[in-house]
């Protein structure tokens, strides 16, 4: 019996996906998008699901955490520390690549960045609103800025 009632609760699942876009003005630059990504929640009915939020870039990242300006400052230092952008990265030798076309960025440190940060995150929903704490933030981290970009949302659930 179980079994046929979460079956029943599948059918009525809504899947609602947009897009957020972002223009970046600075090489390293976090964007707070936590009330975009719940506007996008009051705004397709789900009241209890996730959300998961993607960015389909492999120079950009998805992270949780404070919103608080000197944090934002040390999260900026740690990256800079764990992939400089002044090492050398066999992706920025555009003359030894054979299968892509370079687009002229030695951007190597930020691949590097976005592979320790991670593109995603799935936040759980609660009576319509995201289940994030009063210091937790979604941010949107821009690697290789400047640039237009843009962050998936998709949200799932009754």
């Amino acid at each position: 019996m179980l079994y046929v009632l979460c079956y029943m609760n599948l059918m009525n699942i809504k899947i609602h996906k947009q897009k957020i876009d972002l223009e970046s003005k600075n090489q390293i630059e976090f964007f707070d998008i936590t009330e975009k990504v719940e506007e996008i929640i009051a705004d397709c009915g789900v009241r209890e699901g996730s959300a998961v939020i993607f960015a389909p870039h492999t120079t950009m990242g998805i992270v949780i955490n404070h919103n608080e300006p000197m944090l934002m400052q040390d999260f900026m230092r740690v990256l800079y520390r764990l992939a400089p952008m002044d090492d050398r990265y066999s992706h920025d030798l555009f003359e030894l690549r054979k299968t892509s076309k370079s687009d002229g960025r030695s951007n190597g440190h930020s691949h590097c960045k976005s592979f320790l940060i991670g593109v995603s995150q799935t936040v759980p929903i609660e009576k319509g609103k995201l289940m994030l704490t009063s210091k937790q933030s979604i941010f949107a981290v821009e690697f290789d800025g400047a640039r237009k970009r843009d962050i998936i949302v998709q949200i799932m659930g009754i």
